[in-house]
Order: structure tokens, then sequence, then C-alpha cells
């Protein structure tokens, strides 16, 4: 691959034949790809948290108690104890990655303190932990056949329910998942 943004906006989805138990059947955005290595949040799998308790964890009052009952996202099992906020519009929030030029990543807790008093981003979702990649890592798995890659949507980031997420990911790049064999890809 050649440089500048690579997979940066893309969604990775995992073929049926990975069988990682961190990755199985898991849509990630990427969040960020260079020659140095990648990192993405997965977008269909919440943990047993609420946001509610992540509010009271850091002290932020929520003026919309309805706040308080919206999933929480294993982002990945990198440092699964960190907050990653994937939103859109960008905004200026103290420590944020721009994905694009209308989406970003941030870390910081002005984002969360917005968002349970209603001033926060128009479409969010908070996940704890990512998914990174060493130099070289991800492009092995993608010649290993291990990821089916396309450009990342709003909708499916965004709106769709997450049990919808892997299989309309894969149908952005006209891929019927329950289709492909173990082999697919080895002639």
């Amino acid at each position: 691959m050649g440089h500048g943004a690579l997979l940066t906006n893309h969604f990775l989805i995992a073929m049926p034949t990975l069988e990682d138990r961190n990755f199985k059947r898991t849509v990630t955005f990427v969040c960020e790809h260079s020659s140095e290595g990648a990192m993405g949040i997965v977008i269909n799998r919440t943990i047993d948290l609420q946001l509610g308790e992540i509010f009271d964890q850091l002290q932020i009052s929520a003026t919309d108690k309805s706040l308080a009952e919206q999933p929480v996202y294993l982002g990945g099992p990198v440092r699964n104890n960190r907050g990653f906020v994937i939103h859109e519009p960008l905004g200026n929030w103290e420590s944020t990655l721009p994905v694009t030029d209308t989406i970003g990543v941030s870390t910081s807790r002005d984002i969360l303190a917005a968002i349970a008093q209603g001033r926060g981003p128009d479409r969010y979702l908070v996940a704890l932990g990512y998914a990174g990649w060493g130099a070289g890592q991800l492009e092995r798995e993608m010649v290993e056949n291990s990821w089916l890659s396309g450009p990342a949507s709003r909708e499916v980031l965004f709106e769709l329910p997450l049990e919808r997420r892997w299989n309309a990911a894969a149908g952005l790049v006209g891929v019927d998942l329950a289709t492909l064999s173990a082999e697919a890809g080895h002639a």
C-alpha cells in the first residue's frame, strides 16, 4: 500500500472464517492508518455497561436521563479502560483525531460532559478500548483474508442497529457474507 490515509475512514469487516474472539463477526471503523500501523474502533459489539455508569465514574451529571441508558461499545482489546467517542460533527474538543472533515474520535472528558448536558455532537458512539495493528500487521491480515474492507458509511456507523452492521457493512461493497466459503480468495 502507498502513503497517506490508506484505510482511514474504512470499515474492516471480519471474514466469516476469522475465529479470533476479539474480532469474530465484527465491524471496525478505521480511525487512522499509516505506514506505522492502524487504529480502529469496533462498532458492533457492546459491553455490559451503560453511558450513565461512565458519567457516574467521571462525576458528570446528565440533563437527559435517557442518555444514561445508551450502550457503551467494546472498541477493541487494547486499553479497554480508556474511552473513545466517535462523533459527527468534529467540533472543538480538547483531544480529537479528525478521521474525515466531519467525523472525529475524541478521548477527552469535555465531549462526554457536553453530551451529558445536551451540547455534544449530533451523532456519536462511546466505546472503551480500541483495535491496534503494528506496522504492516493489518496489511498481512488483509492478505490472509481475515478482513474485507470498504468505505465507511455514516448510516452503518451511527444509525443501524448493531446486530445489522456486520452484514450491512459487507453489503456496501457488494458482498453477502452468507455466501462466502472458508476458501474465498485462495485460487
